[in-house]
């Protein structure tokens, strides 16, 4: 059950705290005033019966305790301690009065992410900055307008039909690029997965003895042998090929051996002996087991849907090619940026190819601007011959070389339209390496998919929060340097008057 709250703030002058009044300049107030509320009340509201169960904590405590927690990069335990030791926090989660003690437990704020998913967080940011970076609001479309804007574009790609768009109406240039938001996990190898599964299904086989007849041993190989031999792989630098491969192949068959002996269990007494945790661990290690054979018997380390951890086994490897870093483990992640301003585009965990992105978010684009971008800034793997087309169609520059044999002489205007773009386009590398090292995006903490993906996406929030706080300080300096100067120069006129 969910009872909808005031979204409107109370006075500053009347927040009550043992410490005086609160500072109206200070960084929390002014995200008080600058987050859309309504919309995030709205959005809280729809994952909850209106007239059944428990009154559920605010979407203002839900939304903010989130959002605190990438902001400053803490913990779920250190947030609740956070917000119940600063006044300024209570004031933006909406308390009347300053409270003391916990407002709740750390576990809620696993709930509050689930509700929250990541589409939610990048509807809140879109809106949230629409004032800003001039996008309309999703209410603001009607679905006639929705139904004829589709009918244009299923006219426009019609070759036949000419002279369906106008190039002098585009505006705005529109960045692309991808990245991945590494997961916090250890760098995967197959011998230290392997490790990991048998002692798992170790870990199963104990707490399961008491339901066998108990005769022998526990498990049909040697723990402490197994254990000797992946210690003495994982302890040299570079191991032996072929001592290597033995070793994978002793840990198979004991993993295997494993899975065998809970498997007789489980068909004697059902799967209501093992909890739900250990019967899904259970699954991915069966999985992880196929794929590791597999790859064993082919001799090579490439399988589908590949599994590299098991305590998160909807990670995936995604390739990058950089240097120091051809793989990365996590989300990967294509975002665009408008106006300095940075919105994601896809969130997956499979690896996807981003240039098969663009027309979506060129169509994204003019949803929201209601036009199409002048330029479109992106590196060499968007210029394929499908967005090129697709560019030429609707009259948009598609930053790069032109495909197919370089060029011998190329004019001046060429050449400093690409530099030009080349430095734009720097833009969204900054946002990358400004989201990585700043606001935690190289390691995203969140233990399952969906909460995963919401931190992802908060991380792009909090950056943009302040860009527009930063816009608005300039704006207000700009302004009372303008006052300034006109009230001067009135004075200066009469004084020399």
């Amino acid at each position: 059950m969910y009872r909808k709250q005031d979204p409107n703030q109370i006075m500053l002058e009347g927040f009550i705290t043992p410490f005086g009044k609160l500072a109206a300049n200070n960084r929390w107030v002014k995200q008080a005033e600058l987050t859309p509320w309504e919309y995030i009340e709205e959005a809280y509201a729809k994952n909850f019966s209106p007239n059944s169960g428990t009154p559920a904590l605010s979407a203002r405590i839900a939304y903010g305790a989130i959002y605190v927690s990438e902001k400053m990069k803490l913990t779920d335990r250190e947030t609740v301690e956070y917000i119940a030791e600063n006044p300024y926090i209570q004031y933006f989660l909406g308390l009347s009065e300053f409270r003391q003690g916990e407002l709740f437990d750390a576990s809620m704020m696993v709930h509050f992410r689930k509700r929250f998913p990541a589409e939610v967080i990048n509807e809140i940011n879109l809106y949230m900055h629409g004032a800003s970076a001039g996008i309309k609001e999703p209410e603001e479309i009607s679905e006639a307008e929705e139904a004829q804007e589709a009918a244009e574009v299923a006219e426009a790609f019609d070759e036949n039909v000419e002279g369906v768009h106008d190039p002098t109406t585009n505006k705005g240039k529109l960045l692309l690029d991808a990245t991945c938001a590494p997961a916090d996990i250890r760098y995967p190898s197959d011998i230290s997965l392997l490790n990991e599964a048998r002692e798992n299904l170790e870990d199963m086989i104990d707490e399961l003895w008491h339901l066998t007849p108990r005769n022998g041993h526990k498990t049909d190989y040697s723990r402490k042998k197994a254990h000797r031999g992946y210690l003495s792989i994982i302890k040299q630098k570079q191991p032996r090929r072929s001592k290597l491969r033995k070793e994978i192949r002793y840990q198979l068959d004991c993993v295997g051996k494993s899975i065998t002996t809970i498997s007789n269990i489980l068909v004697m007494h059902g799967l209501e002996i093992l909890s739900e945790k250990r019967i899904t661990r259970l699954l991915v290690i069966c999985e992880l087991h196929r794929q590791q054979l597999k790859m064993y018997k082919d001799k090579n380390h490439s399988v589908d849907n590949r599994i590299v951890s098991l305590r998160q086994p909807h990670i995936r490897p995604i390739v990058r090619g950089k240097a120091g870093k051809k793989y990365e483990f996590g989300q990967k992640i294509s975002t665009s940026v408008v106006n300095g301003y940075t919105f994601i585009e896809q969130q997956s965990y499979d690896n996807f190819n981003e240039g098969v992105t663009l027309q979506e978010s060129v169509e994204r684009y003019k949803a929201r601007f209601g036009h199409y971008p002048e330029a479109v800034l992106a590196d060499k793997l968007y210029r394929n011959r499908e967005n090129l087309r697709y560019c030429k169609k609707w009259g948009i520059r598609l930053s790069g070389p032109t495909l197919g044999r370089p060029r011998k002489q190329v004019s001046k205007d060429v050449k400093r339209i690409a530099r030009q773009d080349n430095a734009e386009r720097n833009m969204i590398e900054g946002r990358y390496g400004i989201a990585k090292r700043r606001y935690s995006l190289a390691r995203i903490m969140g233990y399952l998919p969906e909460t995963g993906k919401t931190q992802a996406a908060l991380q792009f929030l909090c950056m943009n929060m302040d860009v527009r706080l930063r816009a608005l300080a300039c704006f207000i300096f700009s302004l009372v340097k303008t006052l300034f100067y006109e009230a001067f120069s009135e004075y200066e006129v009469r004084f020399l008057a």
